[in-house]
């Protein structure tokens, strides 16, 4: 569920779920200081999801974007994460204009269930099956990573990544509920089909958000 847009002024305001400062835990940049912005409102509903207290938008007040900006730009690092959620829901292009006014490289997580909008250093595509990406988010993405759970996910994976460019970084993520079982098949895989490699959820082994 999203906030009505015209509650949120073009994007001036956000359904803000929470921002923190950490460690990328995910993908390509695992391990490098980043600033998290986390947006409410998610209408594709992963049965595994360990966010699902952010679906609900109108749960959480619109914050004026300043107001963020201003809680980011008290951290060392410039780079800002925008995660859910789901933020292909929301405008995003003001959110964008004054983090890159302020010097942030801007990162994006998204399943591209809708179409993003926002001017992006790096896009991490995320598709999930039961809502698959819009057209022409493929292309965009410098990093695809498929979340798996089980065998029938790595086809889903492969799918996806007859997709992107060809300098898109390809990663099968276990899901961390079923880490212990899948992990082996994914390893067997990324060594039979080195174009893949596999990402951990490295902040839940340290224990940080």
């Amino acid at each position: 569920m999203q906030v009505d847009l015209n509650i949120l002024q073009n994007g001036k305001l956000l359904p803000l779920v929470e921002q923190f400062y950490t460690l990328q835990g995910e993908g390509h940049h695992t391990g490098k200081a980043a600033y998290f912005i986390r947006i409410g409102g998610c209408d594709v509903g992963c049965s595994w999801c360990d966010a699902k207290f952010t679906w609900s938008a109108n749960s959480f007040p619109p914050v004026a974007v300043e107001e963020i900006i201003a809680n980011a730009i008290i951290h060392p690092a410039k780079v800002v994460v925008v995660t859910g959620g789901e933020p292909s829901l929301y405008p995003l292009d003001y959110l964008c204009s004054q983090l890159k006014a302020n010097g942030f490289q801007t990162h994006v997580e998204t399943s591209g269930a809708h179409k993003l909008t926002g001017q992006w250093d790096w896009i991490c595509l995320s598709p999930k099956p039961q809502q698959p990406p819009v057209d022409g988010i493929h292309m965009k993405a410098d990093e695809l990573k498929v979340i798996i759970s089980s065998q029938k996910d790595i086809k889903w994976a492969e799918d996806n990544a007859q997709k992107v460019k060809s300098t898109c970084k390809l990663y099968l993520q276990p899901e961390w509920s079923a880490y212990n079982e899948i992990v082996p098949t994914l390893v067997d895989y990324a060594m039979a089909n080195p174009k893949w490699q596999v990402s951990l959820q490295a902040h839940k082994f340290m224990k940080i958000p």
